[in-house]
């Protein structure tokens, strides 16, 4: 196993190594823009948590976007000749390659998925016939919210990119007489997807171009396919044009250098004419620069809705991390408020905006909580967004990605985000909602159905032995999970007032104990027998992966260890179910002293891993124990040690702004308990902050005795009273007012 290990981690030594190597023999400095950032702005750093071994790259890439635009343009890289090892640029950009395709219009955010990937545009002069890999380097690379510039010597050409919803700017200032050209193919993609019935067209009279495309990503392929079009328009008269094979244009500038040249894209998912009319309603008039001072602006407005006092090091990884968490979910609605359904018809969304791409296994976990405090009307819109697809499509997703489901994950985490909205203040359709959450609970027959539901019905939990699937069985965690899920409907039930409904899934919310071994005091495999399966605390599913062979596969990205904390609809029951809070201490503390990660390893090892989702809350379990100050311990340590400004700046895959969003809270103090109405207290790193709750409403945050050893909490005060628990509701916060840490 060890030889294998050091195996694998040579090739992706390789890839790194060839390309310093190649780029160090080329380049030389240019002269690249200034970045202009404003108060917020000029703390966040976009090529955080874009490179690193796979496991603690958080897949985030450095695209010019704005809050949570359909645009994402930016470089899509590839290592030397195109080898490719590992999933290392599912964002279509990984720090550690040295050569570029060119710049795409689109991708998603800090997942482990490749999709979008479209229209890409390769500026070029010489040397490559177009799409070629194209070299760079580091030295010649800028981004800042909103904003990416590189600059490729070998083609003498400075390429910016800057972004409004669903318009993408592209500027090519070449340094050079020879022709400037710039390649755009219509049937691009990011690694490993593929596309069908590509097609461009240009007038050179009108200097307008429009594409199409059907995009079959490692996501959209699942539903059949998604499309996507475009109208562009560029500023400069033609040498000529060819379009190659229909989906292929060149477009010929001739002589320009010095005299940049301006390419804007609308895109739609819904037409041509929208695409334009896109462009039109956001850009129209517009040149570069004033786009790119307005997505700065945007951005700036954004991040100012939480105002934090620390040292200088602490706010950049805050307002990094808090720009990760706008990132997605994604514009889906076009200016004249069309968009495409699950049921990939065109419909209009009235009073809100319609939003996908929205990773709900992670983000229900943290993300949707802070949007229910800094982002009210994305909530809102969240919450339409997953009852419409729910109506279009028959169930609620739990990865809903462009225009359809991709049963991507486990359980029904959009139980969790319905249920933990209506606690906190947000007015939908509850019966509705609960209508199809009870049915995302009782459906086996479609693409988000429950795996293996119909035997979870029949036993109680999922049996090992009756899921053979080895990529599909996952049974521990999948019991888990359905539980938690099963528990929000009972909570939304009983606080809408239906009590019978309430009653059956709070029993059923019960099931997690049926994994549950009192003698190993593990939740383990059991197959339907009664018996247990195979019990390897400390094999995760990513030592399963690298050797090719499975030990149990029964949990999901991590192993019986990192599972072991996860029955978060009953925290006390579980609890209980370690025979003592003693045990369950000293045991979640040995558990959490395992929080070594090795950047270097094949995987994350079996102890407190941050970088997934499974055991991201653990630290705060202490306070359940009674034991706050290893909660304000545990939390201290993981903000110091497991975020920095690196690009493994996080440890693992961000999720749509998970792992960004866990420091952004954990940093303020407090921590949501996903799909309730409670946080639970830590240990805050700022001086203080102010947060924006909207309606003139302000949430102010005071740490008296502030010091980076002083992490345990001497006393609390809400409004000047004390707390006597470690432990807040939403509606103790909701109205603004101070809340108080006295530090020792």
């Amino acid at each position: 196993m060890k030889i294998l290990r050091v195996i694998i981690s040579l090739f992706l030594s390789i890839e790194m190594l060839l390309g310093s190597a190649i780029s160090g023999s080329i380049f030389k400095n240019h002269d690249m823009p200034e970045l202009e950032t404003s108060e917020y702005t000029q703390y966040v750093d976009p090529f955080v948590g874009t490179g690193g071994i796979p496991w603690t790259c958080a897949m985030l890439s450095p695209a010019a976007t704005v809050p949570f635009g359909c645009v994402r343009l930016g470089p899509d890289t590839c290592a030397e000749g195109g080898l490719y090892v590992f999933k290392t640029n599912t964002s279509g950009y990984y720090y550690e390659h040295r050569h570029i395709y060119g710049f795409s219009l689109g991708r998603l955010s800090g997942t482990g998925i490749r999709d979008y990937g479209m229209f890409r545009a390769t500026p070029y002069s010489k040397g490559i016939c177009a799409p070629s890999a194209i070299a760079f380097s580091h030295n010649d690379e800028i981004a800042s919210p909103g904003y990416y510039a590189l600059y490729l010597p070998t083609q003498a050409v400075l390429c910016e990119m800057t972004a409004t919803e669903h318009t993408g700017f592209q500027r090519y200032t070449f340094d050079t007489k020879s022709d400037g050209k710039v390649f755009i193919d219509a049937s691009s993609t990011l690694n490993a997807c593929s596309t069908k019935d590509a097609s461009i067209t240009v007038d050179e009279d009108s200097r307008v171009i429009t594409g199409e495309v059907t995009i079959l990503g490692e996501f959209s392929d699942r539903f059949d396919g998604m499309k996507v079009y475009c109208y562009s328009e560029f500023d400069t008269p033609l040498k000529s044009a060819e379009i190659k094979d229909g989906s292929g244009l060149t477009l010929n500038f001739g002589n320009v250098k010095d005299k940049p040249v301006t390419i804007k894209t609308g895109i739609s998912f819904v037409s041509v004419e929208n695409a334009k009319e896109n462009l039109r309603a956001e850009s129209d008039e517009l040149d570069f620069d004033e786009v790119r001072k307005n997505a700065d602006t945007s951005w700036n407005n954004e991040l100012s809705k939480i105002s934090v006092d620390a040292d200088e090091n602490t706010k950049e990884i805050f307002y990094t991390s808090l720009y990760h968490t706008l990132i997605m979910p994604t514009d889906f609605t076009d200016s004249n408020g069309e968009y495409v359904g699950f049921d990939k018809k065109v419909h209009t969304a009235d009073g809100y905006t319609y939003r996908t791409d929205m990773s709900l296994w992670d983000t229900a976990r943290n993300v949707n909580a802070l949007y229910c405090l800094i982002e009210k009307d994305v909530q809102n819109d969240c919450i339409q967004s997953l009852l419409n697809m729910a109506d279009q499509g028959g169930v609620l997703p739990r990865w809903p990605m462009g225009e359809g489901y991709t049963g991507s994950m486990l359980g029904n985490p959009a139980n969790l985000v319905l249920t933990e909205s209506y606690l906190k203040g947000f007015s939908f359709d509850t019966q509705k909602a609960l209508s199809y959450m009870k049915k995302s609970s009782e459906s086996f027959n479609h693409t988000e159905y429950r795996e293996f539901g119909d035997l979870y019905e029949q036993y109680g939990y999922v049996p090992n032995d009756l899921v053979k699937d080895e990529y599909r069985g996952l049974s521990v965690s999948r019991t888990l999970e359905y539980a938690w899920a099963d528990a929000s409907i009972a909570t939304l039930a009983e606080a809408v007032g239906d009590t019978a409904t309430a009653k059956e899934y709070k029993e059923k919310s019960m099931r997690y104990k049926n994994v549950w071994d009192s003698e190993t005091k593990y939740f383990r495999a059991r197959n339907s027998d009664g018996s247990w399966g195979v019990l390897k605390p400390n094999m995760t599913a990513f030592y399963d992966e690298v050797l090719g062979f499975r030990y149990s596969r029964a949990y999901c990205e991590g192993s019986a260890r990192q599972w072991r904390w996860s029955a978060l609809n009953d925290i006390d029951g579980m609890i209980d179910l370690f025979g003592s809070k003693e045990y369950f201490v000293s045991e979640l503390e040995a558990f959490m002293e395992d929080a070594t990660v090795n950047r270097a390893a094949l995987n994350p090892g079996a102890g407190y891993w941050i970088g997934n989702q499974h055991d991201i809350y653990t630290a705060y379990l202490f306070n359940n124990a009674d034991r706050p100050d290893l909660t304000q311990k545990w939390v201290r340590w993981t903000l110091k040690n497991r975020y920095s400004m690196d690009i493994d700046g996080l440890d693992g895959n961000d999720d749509g702004g998970t792992l960004s969003s866990w420091y952004v809270f954990s940093s303020l103090g407090f921590y949501p308990l996903a799909g309730t109405d409670k946080y639970w207290i830590g240990s805050p790193c700022v001086n203080s902050a102010e947060i924006n709750l909207g309606n003139g409403k302000t949430l102010k945050i005071s740490t008296i005795n502030q010091a980076e050893d002083h992490v345990y909490v001497d006393s609390i005060t809400l409004n000047g009273k004390k707390l006597d628990s470690f432990e807040l509701s939403h509606s103790d916060i909701e109205n603004g007012g101070e809340l108080v840490f006295t530090m020792k």
